[in-house]
């Protein structure tokens, strides 16, 4: 079995020097899951555990633990192809749209030209008349962008910031670009394990209620049952004060590998971001509605000039391509429209529900800025249980990185310099 991606990449940004609390909270995972992942990952990438003399596990793995793994596990060599594959692929996919339009615009455009130019040489061939470029002037909606004054205006968008290239943008502008809050769940365990941690694993339950969706109603609410997945994922302790207070110790986040220079920044709550309809230029979006709406009308158009099946079979070639392809076309036309449209309402909906559970979240994070005299008694009772550990090479009493013989000889050694110390403090005194 392959090792979990995210605790190799907590590992890594950790320093490759870690303890099961230091991976659940950079990674948000349940302490269980870390602990046996850390387990896995020490044993096929050539990890080493160290003991200290309080129990406590740390967990030292190389720097070129990857490169280990990407020899052993031919599961993760396919895995960083297909992750190189799909990109090439998925780009592909998005571009396809925006060059379909283009195909089909030009195919729609030559076919109505080539039909008009057939029609005009029939009525020229009868004495009817009528000039060729007047026909023309019915459809001036489908040649605004070859006016004059396109590239001027071209230029004008340009201006405007965007990282897409025009068929990315076609792409953005029918599906938009993806769940903005697709790793909403994993920033909800990271902060909840960093509010821990900054309160030196032990909190009230109000401290954490800012980072759920739901915290119930009633006696659900009173009881706090919300904590229950917490306690669950990190191991948690209810502790009841003398006044009946609940609040939560959690030993296995107290013990770190190594003092952090700089604390992680923490949110007050947990922010859900709203949805956007696209991150292509407003030019861009023009330009694609524009174009979607020219391609739309140019399907119809064609095909009331194909209503007539005979009109294709004498032209032939592209105009009976076009012909047969036709209800594809405009198919294509009305979803490229449609689309869009029915995406923009429901965003609309997404995005008020979620400003809905950000004011909730919002109220309960304000309840901590001005705590009543009740929450403060709560959050120092809960201080009581507060502690941080940091383990390091002083604190430790075995070690995998060496012989237990050897390691056996250096603590015989150190217990001896020990008491010398001491004898030769005793007689100078």
């Amino acid at each position: 079995m392959a090792p979990n991606p995210t605790i190799m990449q907590a590992v890594e940004q950790l320093g490759y020097r870690v303890t099961v609390g230091d991976v659940a909270t950079q990674a948000g995972l349940n302490v269980a899951q870390a602990s046996q992942g850390l387990l896995a990952l020490a044993s096929d990438a050539g990890g080493h555990m160290q003991v200290s003399d309080t129990g406590d596990i740390i967990y030292l793995f190389p720097k070129d633990f990857r490169s280990i793994l990407r020899n052993k596990y031919l599961q993760l060599q396919l895995q960083e192809w297909w992750k190189k594959a799909w990109g090439i692929l998925f780009y592909l996919i998005r571009i396809s749209f925006g060059i379909f339009l283009i195909v089909s615009i030009v195919l729609i455009t030559i076919s109505i030209i080539l039909i008009m130019l057939a029609l005009n040489s029939d009525r020229d061939s009868d004495n009817r008349g009528g000039d060729f470029s007047g026909g023309f002037f019915y459809f001036p909606d489908f040649f605004w962008y070859l006016s004059p004054d396109y590239d001027a205006r071209q230029r004008e968008r340009r201006r405007e910031k965007s990282n897409l290239n025009f068929f990315e943008a076609v792409f953005s502008f029918l599906f938009g670009d993806g769940n903005p809050n697709t790793k909403l769940e994993e920033r909800r365990w990271k902060e909840i394990a960093t509010v821990i941690r900054h309160n030196r694993g032990a909190i009230a339950a109000e401290q954490i209620a800012p980072y759920l969706d739901d915290i119930g109603e009633g006696s659900a609410k009173e009881y706090e049952d919300y904590m229950l997945p917490v306690l669950t994922r990190f191991n948690g302790q209810p502790k009841v004060s003398p006044e009946g207070e609940i609040v939560y110790d959690f030993p296995e986040l107290q013990v770190s590998a190594a003092k952090k220079k700089r604390r992680r920044s923490m949110s007050a709550y947990l922010e859900e971001f709203p949805w956007r309809f696209s991150a292509a230029s407003s030019g861009q979006i023009m330009l694609s509605a524009g174009l979607g709406v020219a391609n739309f009308v140019g399907a119809l158009v064609l095909g009331s000039l194909l209503r007539d099946g005979a009109v294709a079979a004498q032209i032939g070639g592209l105009v009976a391509f076009a012909h047969g392809i036709y209800w594809l076309l405009l198919a294509y036309g009305t979803g490229f429209l449609v689309v869009p449209l029915i995406r923009y309402f429901w965003i609309q909906w997404r995005n008020s529900k979620i400003a809905e559970r950000n004011g909730d979240r919002l109220s309960r994070a304000r309840q901590l800025t001005d705590p009543d005299s009740a929450l403060q008694h709560k959050i120092a009772y809960a201080q009581q249980f507060a502690a941080e550990k940091v383990l390091g090479d002083e604190d430790l009493v075995y070690s995998t990185e060496t012989d237990l013989l050897e390691q056996e000889v250096e603590r015989s050694q150190k217990t001896d310099a020990e008491w010398q110390k001491r004898l030769q403090q005793e007689s100078e005194e």
